[in-house]
């Protein structure tokens, strides 16, 4: 069992709650590396389409890197492969996954959060990249995420000066999707992931990952004239056939996911 985290699936849901609630749920090494292979389970696991990201508690999401632990000398030689929270260089991953925003997102909970598809916070939720008011930056994939999700100037804003941002303010940015109630995010969340399972899963994927890479071409000719694993799995798939067929049949599909 997860030691730092819980996993609960609900149909083909899979939630993942960080659980260390007495630091606000700020993350050590041993920590990100069991998330990894939370999600690396998640990626696997065929039964499971979409996944939530949130933190224990109403207080925060995740306060970032754990910098007791790190200044009491504990070893910071165990960040997986998959990066900060396990996530945050999950970069091969097709399947959506949504942060639902409970509180504090600071430093590498912000990023974690970033690397989500989705964002829905809290009204209480607060975002910063605090990184250069200690000395250190963003460097699991802030500094490069929120420049591309809200723009440069907009992100210089925040990299820049370290300031906090509220879900509100974050909306407006850009870079949340949805502000619920306080106490709430998990459960907007699991509407946005609901909406999502209403889709057929390989267009999902494929929807993403042609959007993702979409970015790194040369040109918007390029990207769309590109070639997407997971579209081309979309077109191989029952589910290619199940849609349009339900659609003529006036009933909702059956989707198979293959």
């Amino acid at each position: 069992m997860p030691e730092f985290c819980s996993v609960e699936k609900e149909g083909r849901l899979t939630i993942v709650t960080i659980q260390r609630p007495e630091v606000m749920n700020s993350l050590h090494p041993p920590a990100s590396a069991e998330l990894g292979k939370v999600f690396d389970e998640f990626d696997a696991d065929a039964e499971q389409w979409v996944a939530i990201i949130t933190g224990a508690g109403d207080r925060a999401f995740s306060a970032g890197n754990d910098l007791k632990y790190q200044a009491s000398g504990g070893d910071m030689g165990a960040t997986p492969f998959a990066g900060f929270g396990g996530i945050t260089s999950r970069f091969d991953g097709t399947k959506p996954i949504i942060a639902a925003v409970n509180g504090v997102a600071m430093g590498g909970g912000f990023e974690i959060a970033l690397a989500c598809d989705l964002i829905v916070a809290s009204e209480n939720a607060i975002f910063a990249l605090p990184e250069p008011r200690v000395g250190l930056a963003a460097l699991a994939g802030g500094i490069h995420r929120l420049p591309r999700q809200i723009g440069m100037k907009r992100a210089m804003g925040m990299l820049l000066t370290g300031r906090r941002v509220s879900a509100a303010e974050g909306k407006e940015l850009g870079f949340v999707n949805e502000v619920v109630p306080q106490g709430e995010a998990l459960a907007g969340a699991k509407r946005w992931a609901a909406q999502i399972l209403e889709c057929a899963p390989l267009s999902v994927r494929g929807s993403k990952q042609a959007a993702m890479q979409g970015m790194d071409a040369e040109s918007l000719e390029a990207a769309i004239k590109g070639k997407y694993e997971q579209i081309q799995a979309m077109y191989k798939s029952a589910d290619f056939v199940e849609g349009p067929l339900a659609f003529a049949e006036k009933r909702a599909p059956n989707w198979k996911g293959a």
